[in-house]
């Protein structure tokens, strides 16, 4: 790939989407990660004096703000923090019920940060006019591997051609401090949370497939199982037809 053209054309796409939207510049949330942080830097270089990355911890490992301030302060990112820890407690004391250990509560309860963190992107998003900028990556949209309005609920998504392996070369080429490029993908859901570890595939594995359409049967058809599972979250709700 190559990664000077990639840059350049994904910095002039963000611009013509946001402009072409009325918008005037760009809030994203930054997490520590490979994929926001590779899209804080474009948006930085779209929008350089109309951006706002906001890092919002919910019971997340200290690293990861650590990551998002070490992102912000090498490329001159102006932040914001806001800490959801009380919020996520106070919508659980509420919500919960019975079902605090059960498998779909610990699904509810993960589904339940992410969406929460959509709040303050479009909260700041309309006090400045902003659009907001998501950073999903092929993958994730592939086999739905995000939350239907969390993550998934922004505006625009610069990322959402490129696998992980791409992303990753645009990570080294913009030089994003190295320890996020080689941590292990994660959505700061709960300790050791993993993303290979909760989709049960390798990112290898789905760059090949999404690639060459070539993968082991067992694991395509893995695959395409989860791709045809959360199709929905990749269409607009459907609408009655009379």
């Amino acid at each position: 790939m190559d990664c000077q053209y990639m840059v350049d054309r994904l910095v002039v796409w963000v611009k013509e989407q946001v402009t072409a939207a009325g918008c005037k510049g760009v809030v994203l949330g930054m997490s520590g990660g490979l994929d926001s942080s590779v899209v804080a830097v474009l948006c930085r270089r779209a929008f350089p004096e109309n951006m706002l990355g906001i890092i919002m911890p919910c019971y997340s490992c200290g690293e990861d703000a650590e990551h998002a301030l070490a992102v912000a302060g090498r490329f001159s990112i102006p932040t914001r923090m806001v800490a959801l820890d009380s919020v996520f407690d106070t919508l659980l004391e509420v919500l919960a019920g019975d079902d605090v250990g059960s498998a779909p509560g610990k699904m509810a309860r993960s589904n339940l940060k992410v969406r929460l963190r959509m709040l303050p992107l479009y909260y700041f998003a309309n006090r400045l006019g902003y659009a907001v900028v998501g950073s999903s990556n092929r993958c994730e949209l592939a086999i739905g591997y995000f939350t239907k309005y969390g993550d998934g609920g922004v505006d625009i998504m610069p990322l959402g051609n490129l696998v992980k392996e791409q992303v990753r070369e645009l990570a080294r080429f913009l030089d994003i401090p190295q320890p996020i490029i080689d941590k292990p993908p994660s959505a700061g859901l709960w300790p050791g949370q993993t993303d290979e570890g909760e989709m049960g595939i390798s990112y290898q594995a789905l760059d090949c497939y999404l690639l060459t359409g070539e993968a082991p049967e067992g694991l395509r058809k893995k695959i395409e199982a989860r791709m045809a599972a959360n199709a929905h979250k990749r269409l607009p709700p459907p609408v009655a037809v009379f």
